[in-house]
């Protein structure tokens, strides 16, 4: 789980693209580390099921979710926000060791995450353009960690509207949001089916650490 052209050093690996303050890290997680990484998530998963979401707005979210750490995310018609405790009542299993490792590797942060969000993309889900912006400080960054079928990620701008620029996030790809791209909105478009045999029954998983406090 190291960069291939930095493996002996303790500093943060430099991203192969910048774009718009998002930093990539094409490829950054080889496929016995993804599928390390997937085989963590079933543990989390088994304690923690995927579940089905509504927007403030009454509006049924295609994609089904979980999450590990202190925290999880949650929306309903009360708005968005974290919530301590699964809608089973349990608490939020710990994040996986693989998944904090990678959150301090890449971003030299001696701080850990107090949310992994677990998305679940099956082949026709997609994910509208938004900020995340239930954090108490935004200074910390969001690290994004892409496992499965491909996926068509939008980038937008810091206010709704204006130009947009997209590129496929492919198995194995992290991207670190911080600075301007903090508060930028973006989304996924559409996913690519078939693209990855990472998932045993196909889809893609999209993990999300997050600072909460």
């Amino acid at each position: 789980m190291t960069p291939k052209n930095d493996q002996d050093s303790d500093k943060p690996p430099l991203p192969s693209a910048v774009i718009r303050d998002f930093k990539l890290f094409a490829g950054f997680l080889d496929v016995q580390a993804q599928q390390r990484m997937v085989e963590d998530l079933r543990g989390v998963i088994a304690q923690a099921p995927l579940f089905s979401l509504m927007t403030p707005y009454g509006k049924p979210m295609r994609v089904r979710m979980s999450s590990a750490g202190r925290y999880g995310w949650f929306s309903d018609q009360r708005g968005y926000r974290y919530e301590p405790r699964h809608p089973d009542g349990g608490p939020w299993p710990p994040i996986p060791d693989s998944i904090r490792a990678l959150w301090h590797r890449i971003t030299g942060l001696e701080r850990s995450a107090d949310c992994c969000l677990i998305n679940f993309y099956g082949a026709d889900a997609k994910m509208g353009m938004h900020q995340d912006r239930d954090e108490a400080d935004f200074s910390w960054p969001v690290l994004s960690i892409s496992l499965g079928d491909d996926a068509l990620f939008r980038i937008g701008n810091t206010t709704r509207g204006g130009k947009t620029e997209s590129l496929w996030l492919r198995s194995g790809d992290v991207m670190e949001m911080g600075g301007k791209a903090r508060l930028t909105y973006h989304g996924v478009d559409r996913i690519k089916p078939d693209t990855s045999t990472l998932l045993r029954s196909g889809g893609r998983i999209n993990l999300t650490l997050r600072v909460v406090d």
